[in-house]
């Protein structure tokens, strides 16, 4: 099985699965001398982690991460620091619960991995979804935290946060939106009147035992303009991809993205005046901060479409392994809103590509 690496000079490689004894990664194209250590990283793993309210699956995962190479710290040094060298991150798995799934061993759940895996190696892990697994995940979290720290010792102060924008058809109110409300909430919602119509909302289809599908938006700050490139390396196509990349996607915007093909020449441009210091000013950002592929220097915006959770208690339709028809009913601890946690995977995947993008810009440019 190949291709479980992403990036080009930050570059990530995942491994393990659901139910196994643990998942990590490895990343190699750090810089040498950035302060890491595992505090730094266990705090976006922290707000990824599940079992942390009723709307999000119930397993029970410290998810406490390890650095197993790539820094080190002596009597002279203050800070533990990168070495250059990769960097190995362990998270074990601590409450697997195999037995929830055996009588799912040999049957395919209807909108999930299940059958194409099969179709693919003839062989699959269907604890938990083995490989297939959103718990995948936490390595791409941990490595997201790295990332930030490189673009930190790059650009100064780099913020790169995410929300959750749209539950089913329960939309934020767009006036409402204030960033200090995301961390107050179950569903890193920014606006807190709709707090309490989402809860209502996906308390009733837990109950249930039904799921929804959900928009997280995602803003970069502090980026200057000029990473990325023209044609086949495109910083939007690159983060496009991450971000596909990611369990239950479906959909990703920059900028205006869809909304933009309804717009006049007029209106969808991004008109310019003479800025600070010799930079542009921009009177709009329907592009997301990305032209022709490289940064421009606003904020870059991209939102991705999660779609509900495949694994719910509500008997569903199927085939077996040997192909007879059958019903379905998934057991186990699922997220009935696979949305929710899926705001800090996001962060993580943009800071990745930031970061690469950063790194590739760099070599090409000193």
């Amino acid at each position: 099985m190949s291709f479980n690496s992403f990036g080009h000079m930050f570059r990530v490689t995942t491994f393990g699965e659901s139910h196994g004894p643990a998942l990590g990664c490895v990343v190699d194209g750090c810089p040498p001398g950035i302060p890491l250590t595992e505090a730094d990283i266990q705090i976006d793993l922290d707000r990824r982690r599940p079992g942390q309210s009723k709307f999000v699956t119930q397993r029970k995962e410290p998810d406490t991460v390890r650095i197993l190479s790539g820094v080190f710290q002596d009597e002279r040094m203050k800070k533990q620091v990168t070495t250059g060298t990769p960097i190995a991150l362990l998270i074990e798995n601590r409450d697997q619960r195999s037995r929830d799934y055996g009588d799912i061993r040999d049957k395919f759940r209807p909108g999930h991995a299940d059958f194409t895996y099969w179709a693919k190696y003839g062989v699959r892990d269907y604890r938990g979804g083995g490989r297939q697994s959103a718990r995948e995940t936490a390595a791409r979290v941990a490595a997201g935290a790295i990332a930030r720290k490189i673009l930190n010792s790059l650009y100064g102060k780099v913020i790169v946060r995410g929300a959750m924008v749209a539950m089913g058809t329960q939309e934020i109110t767009r006036k409402n939106w204030d960033w200090a409300q995301v961390g107050k909430n179950d569903f890193f919602c920014p606006d807190a009147k709709a707090v309490a119509s989402w809860t209502k909302y996906l308390e009733s289809l837990r109950k249930k035992g039904s799921s929804i599908g959900a928009i997280i938006e995602l803003v970069a700050q502090g980026i200057p303009a000029g990473l990325g490139a023209p044609v086949y390396a495109k910083l939007d196509s690159e983060l496009a991809s991450g971000l596909m990349s990611i369990n239950a996607v479906k959909g990703v915007e920059i900028g205006d993205g869809f909304a933009a093909a309804r717009l006049s020449g007029e209106e969808n441009a991004d008109e310019m005046r003479k800025g600070p210091k010799g930079k542009p000013k921009f009177l709009a950002n329907h592009a997301g901060g990305i032209l022709g592929g490289i940064s421009t220097g606003q904020e870059i915006v991209a939102r991705f479409a999660v779609k509900p959770t495949s694994s719910i208690l509500s008997p569903r339709k199927t085939i077996d392994v040997d192909g007879n028809e059958t019903s379905i009913i998934t057991k186990g601890r699922h997220d009935p809103c696979v949305g929710i946690r899926a705001v800090p995977v996001g962060e993580a995947m943009m800071a990745c590509v930031l970061a690469d993008a950063a790194l590739m810009h760099r070599g090409q440019t000193g």
